[in-house]
């Protein structure tokens, strides 16, 4: 008796270690969902708000506010390019690597404008322009490189591919027309000797009076049921 108080006490508190375990698996997850909105959100108003200051403003919190769009924009563009190639190229995480170096030195460089728009001396942040301009040339360049080549090669794959598969199509199309190549001439010959030896076959045994095989008649066409769609077709009757 007491092995099993024993062993449903154990039992019991499995059970509530493994519902512990999945409730917080859950709240995780749910967690990290609601953190993934809550980013986007921001994100999207964010980048919202910089597209109206690059276009309704002018000077310097304009410029500004159009390389940090501009930065933005190329950074992303180059991640989900690379993430989505990374799953079906594995060469590719190589690349994905370089690109997480450099994103380092873009959130350096779009904290640093993001800090610059809230400067009061325009001057200053105006003589520093030239320099943030080039920063984020050097950068954008960088992630358009590595965006542009992993699409070219993901191109070049699928149109290898492509050749492959029209090359065996050509092949299997040639096979299916197999009809088409001509018969030899000798056939032709041969189909014509035994022609006229089953007509002298003939001949001879209407001569002993025998009777030949006897003639096969064709069937209808319409009840021969080839395909299992088919319907057989009832034979007609006469009144």
């Amino acid at each position: 008796m007491e092995a099993v108080i024993l062993i449903l006490g154990l039992l019991f508190v499995a059970f509530m270690a493994l519902g512990v375990y999945v409730s917080v698996k859950v709240v995780g997850a749910a967690k990290r969902g609601v953190d993934r909105t809550i980013t986007q959100a921001r994100r999207t108003v964010e980048e919202t708000t910089l597209r109206a200051k690059s276009f309704g403003q002018v000077g310097v919190a304009g410029e500004l506010a159009q390389l940090r769009l501009s930065l933005r924009t190329s950074m992303r563009a180059t991640q989900e390019a690379l993430q989505a190639g990374v799953a079906e190229d594995a060469s590719l995480s190589e690349s994905l690597g370089l690109f997480q170096r450099l994103s380092v030195h873009g959130r350096e460089l779009d904290d640093e404008l993001k800090r610059l728009e809230r400067e009061p001396d325009r001057a200053t942040v105006a003589s520093l322009l030239p320099g943030l301009k080039q920063r984020t040339e050097r950068i954008t360049h960088s992630a358009e490189s590595l965006r542009w080549a992993a699409r070219d090669r993901a191109r070049q794959f699928a149109d290898d591919d492509l050749a492959a598969l029209n090359t065996q199509i050509d092949v299997e199309a040639g096979a299916l027309r197999h009809w088409t190549v001509e018969e030899p001439s000798a056939g032709a010959g041969a189909g014509a000797g035994g022609a006229g030896g089953r007509g002298v076959d003939r001949a001879q045994s209407a001569q002993t009076g025998e009777e030949g095989p006897e003639a096969l008649t064709a069937r209808d066409p319409r009840a021969q049921t080839g395909y299992p769609w088919q319907k057989t077709v009832r034979p007609e009757t006469t009144n």
